[in-house]
């Protein structure tokens, strides 16, 4: 139950003004772990410790492609997987960011972003062509990254 809560808000529509439910797909919400909410995303650490890698939602409901966005949350979503990719980037000192939204698994809008590097497993190729296990962090490692990452967007933030 309590992961249900921490998965879902309620926002209200500029355009109706009616409350409505946003809720995270639960094969996302199950391999990762949540950070914090931008303006338009929710953002998580993959549970993974093969590559630093981040999930982008945005908290829209009913939004499976990037164009079914409106043009402001377009803008918007630009600019918060920009973002990302500079912490990444710059925090993990990743020789390349990949960006991708596919949606073949989980229909819900995500965007992943994720640092590669030339001595991965899958490098130059997508990760998606090797067939690596997936190496789950501990509780521990995992809270020392969602903090890292939290005082890094703080730091751009300037809070």
């Amino acid at each position: 139950m309590l992961w249900g809560l921490l998965f879902k808000e309620t926002r209200e529509t500029k355009e109706t003004g009616r409350r409505m439910a946003f809720e995270m797909d639960q094969r996302l919400a199950d391999s990762s772990h949540f950070i914090e909410n931008w303006d338009l995303c929710r953002v998580s650490l993959r549970n993974d410790s093969t590559w630093p890698w981040l999930y982008l939602v945005p908290r829209r409901d009913g939004i499976s492609e990037i164009h079914d966005l409106a043009p402001e949350d377009q803008a918007l979503l630009a600019r918060e997987i920009a973002r990302a990719g500079d912490v990444l980037k710059t925090l993990y000192d990743a020789d390349k960011i990949n960006t991708a939204a596919l949606g073949n698994m989980v229909p819900q809008l995500h965007i992943h972003v994720f640092a590669r590097y030339k001595t991965d497993a899958a490098w130059p190729g997508a990760v998606w062509s090797v067939q690596t296990p997936e190496i789950p962090d501990t509780e521990q490692d995992n809270n020392a990254e969602i903090q890292k990452l939290k005082n890094r967007f703080g730091e751009m933030r300037g809070t």
